[in-house]
C-alpha cells in the first residue's frame, strides 16, 4: 500500500485558491446543465465547494414529474456507489478503536462466506482485490430485478452458496459490490449497531448532515426524495426505483448541501483525524507489487493536470459523483435522478469553468469530440475489418459489420458504432464518461487484423485490451436442439430454460434478455449481452451443462436436468 496524502492533501499549505471567477460564472455553469433545466425532465442537483464555502448550489429539472416538484439543493438522492466511502470510513473508525483489523480474515466476522483456501482480508474488500463474485450480478442471474424487495439475509445467502471465487485474493483488482456489502455486515458485528445507526451516530450526526442516511427499509418515508427515472421510448420518461434493503455498497441518501459538510471534513476533520484520512487515501497494491488508483472507495487520479479524488455512483435511475481538487480546496458534487445523465462529464465541465486557467489544455477532450466527418476510411478497409474478434484476456466477443458505409457491431451488452478519426484509428461513439479508441495493429494482406482498444477515463490510467480476429462457428438450426433444455445452478438456486425458437437459441428466465444467443469461437460456446456460455458434453456427446462468465462473475456452473 502507499498513501498519497502528502501529495493530495497538503492542507495547511495548499496551493493558492483559484482566481476569482468572472461575473458570468453562474451562467456558464447553468449552461452545462441546459439539457436538464426544464419542467418536463428529471435532472440534477449541483453543489460547488471552494475554500470552505458552498459557493454555488442549484437544482435543474424535476425531482418528481408526477407532482411537479423541481430539483433543488435540498433534494435527497440515492447516491449509489458513492455510499461506499461512508462504509469504508466506518470500518476505519472501528479499526482505529481496535474493534477490528484491516488484516482480519473476512470469515472471522462473516463465517457464512465459504473458505476457498486463501485468506480474504477486510483490506481486500476495501480495495476490490478479494476475488469474491459480485452479489448484484449473481442476484440478476438469479432473476432479481431492481424493483424487487431484497434484504441482507438474501445477499448473504447467495454468497454462502458460491463454490469458487473469481481469482485468488490480491492477484487482481476487480470492482465488486460484494466487498462493500460485507463491510456493512462487519460493522454490525464489530460494533453492535447496524451500519445505518453507526453512521448516523458517528458520522452524519457529528457533521450536521441532517438529511443523510443509510436506508435499510424499502418502505421508509424519506422527505424531499427525488424519484429516479429513465428515458422511455413510449412516454418520454418512466420511473426506475429499487427496493433493495441491503447496503454498504450503496444505500446512502443525501443532498449536495450535506455533502459539503462531508467534503470539508477532509480538510478540517471533525470526525476522525488526519491519520484516518491518510488511511482513507491509501491505495491498494496487488500481490505482484502493482499499485492501484483505488483507495477506500476513493479513486486517486488527475484531471487536466490537477490531482483529484473522486467516486461515482450508478443505481436504478440515479447517477452521482463527488470530485475533489485537494490542492485548490475545490470540489463539485452532482446528483442526478436520470439514468442517462453523466455526472462525470457534468462535474468536469463545471470544474473547467472554475479552474480552467489552472489546467492543462483539454487536448484529449477535443480529440474525443472531433466530428467523424473530419476523417474517413476507404470502403475496402472497412470491409476488411468486418467480422468477429475475441478479447485475448477475457474472451469477450466483439463483432463488426459494414452497414450503410459505417462499421457497427456488438461489444458485450453495447451496440456500438465506429467513426474513423485517422488512418487505422476509430472512435467508438455513443459512450458517456469514457472514451474508447480502436487501433488497427496490422495483419497480412486480405486478412483481418488484430485490434487494440484503449478505454480512457479522464484522470485515470488507460485500460488497454487486445482483440484478436476469430471465426465464429455457425451451427445449423438442427444442431441447436442439442442445447435446448432446463439447467439448474446450485450456486444460484435457480433454473434456466433454453429453447430453439425461429431457428435461434434463446434463454427463458426473468431478467435475462430474450435476444438470441450468438455462437462464439468454438462449437458449444455462445455469447449473450456480455455473458459467455461454454457447454460441456459427456463421453457420448450429450450436453450435460454449461459454465457462465459475466463481467464481475466467472465460472458459474449450470447442470442440465433430466428430461
Amino acid at each position: 500500500m502507499h498513501s498519497l496524502l502528502p501529495v493530495l492533501l497538503v492542507l495547511a499549505t495548499a496551493s493558492a485558491s483559484p482566481p476569482v471567477a468572472p461575473d458570468d460564472t453562474k451562467a456558464k455553469v447553468d449552461a452545462v446543465f441546459r439539457e436538464f433545466d426544464r419542467s418536463d425532465s428529471p435532472g440534477c442537483a449541483l453543489g460547488v465547494y471552494r475554500d470552505g464555502k458552498l459557493v454555488y448550489e442549484r437544482g435543474y429539472g424535476m425531482a418528481n414529474l408526477e407532482l411537479g416538484v423541481a430539483n433543488s439543493p435540498q433534494s435527497v438522492f440515492d447516491i449509489a456507489s458513492m455510499s461506499k466511502q461512508f462504509s469504508a470510513f466506518s470500518i476505519h473508525l472501528l479499526a482505529r478503536e481496535g474493534k477490528l483489523s484491516l488484516d482480519d480474515d473476512v470469515r472471522k466476522w462473516v463465517p457464512e462466506i465459504p473458505s476457498y483456501g486463501r485468506t480474504v482480508t477486510i483490506r481486500n474488500l476495501i480495495h476490490h482485490t478479494g476475488g469474491l463474485r459480485d452479489y448484484l450480478e449473481l442476484m440478476a442471474l438469479q432473476g432479481v430485478v431492481d424493483e424487487d424487495w431484497t434484504t441482507t439475509e438474501d445477499a448473504l445467502a447467495i454468497m454462502a452458496r458460491q463454490k469458487a471465487p473469481n481469482f485468488a485474493p490480491g492477484d487482481e483488482h476487480l470492482y465488486s459490490n460484494t466487498g462493500y456489502f460485507l463491510l456493512s455486515v462487519i460493522v454490525r458485528r464489530a460494533s453492535g449497531q447496524s451500519l445505518r445507526d453507526f453512521a448516523a451516530a458517528r458520522i452524519f450526526g457529528p457533521l450536521g448532515m441532517r438529511h443523510t442516511q443509510f436506508n435499510d427499509a424499502h418502505a421508509r418515508i424519506i422527505p424531499n426524495r427525488a424519484t429516479g427515472y429513465q428515458k422511455s421510448d413510449r412516454e418520454g420518461f418512466e420511473s426506475l426505483m429499487s427496493d433493495f434493503e441491503q447496503n454498504g455498497d450503496g444505500g446512502v441518501f443525501t443532498t449536495v448541501e450535506d455533502l459539503f459538510l462531508w467534503d470539508q471534513n477532509f480538510y478540517a476533520p471533525k470526525v476522525g483525524d488526519r491519520a484516518l484520512l491518510d488511511d482513507m487515501l491509501t491505495t491498494g497494491v496487488l500481490n505482484d507489487g502493482k499499485k492501484l488508483d483505488y483507495a477506500s472507495a476513493l479513486r486517486i487520479g488527475s484531471y487536466r493536470g490537477l490531482p483529484i479524488v473522486s467516486h461515482t455512483g450508478s443505481w436504478a435511475g440515479y447517477r452521482s459523483r463527488l470530485v475533489r481538487f485537494p490542492e485548490q480546496k475545490f470540489s463539485v458534487a452532482c446528483l442526478c435522478n436520470l439514468e442517462q445523465a453523466s455526472p462525470t462529464r457534468l462535474t468536469q465541465e463545471v470544474a473547467d469553468v472554475y479552474l480552467g486557467a489552472l489546467m492543462k489544455p483539454a487536448a484529449s477532450a477535443a480529440a474525443a469530440k472531433k466530428p467523424a466527418a473530419q476523417a474517413s476510411a476507404p470502403s475496402a478497409e472497412l470491409l476488411r475489418l468486418a467480422g468477429a474478434y475475441r478479447n485475448r484476456d477475457t474472451g469477450q466477443i466483439f463483432t463488426l459489420a459494414l452497414r450503410d458505409g459505417r462499421l457497427a457491431g456488438q461489444m458485450g451488452r453495447r451496440t456500438v458504432s465506429l467513426a474513423p478519426t485517422a488512418p487505422g484509428r476509430f472512435r467508438i461513439e455513443g459512450l458517456t464518461g469514457e472514451t474508447r479508441v480502436v487501433e488497427v495493429l496490422g495483419g497480412t494482406r486480405g486478412a483481418r487484423p488484430t485490434l487494440a482498444v484503449t478505454t480512457s477515463y479522464e484522470g485515470y490510467e488507460d485500460e488497454k485490451e487486445t482483440f484478436e480476429p476469430v471465426e465464429l462457428w455457425s451451427p445449423a438450426a438442427a444442431e441447436l436442439g442439442a442445447f435446448a433444455g432446463t439447467y439448474w445452478s446450485e450456486e444460484l438456486d435457480t433454473m434456466w430454460r433454453l429453447a430453439v425458437e425461429d431457428g435461434k437459441l434463446v434463454v427463458h428466465h426473468r431478467g435475462i434478455s430474450g435476444d438470441p444467443m450468438r455462437p462464439s469461437i468454438a462449437p458449444g460456446t455462445f455469447s449473450l449481452d456480455g455473458m459467455s456460455f461454454t457447454f460441456a458434453r459427456d463421453g457420448s456427446g450429450k450436453v450435460t451443462g454449461f459454465t457462465l462468465d459475466d463481467g464481475r462473475m466467472k465460472g458459474l456452473a449450470f447442470r442440465r436436468q433430466s428430461t
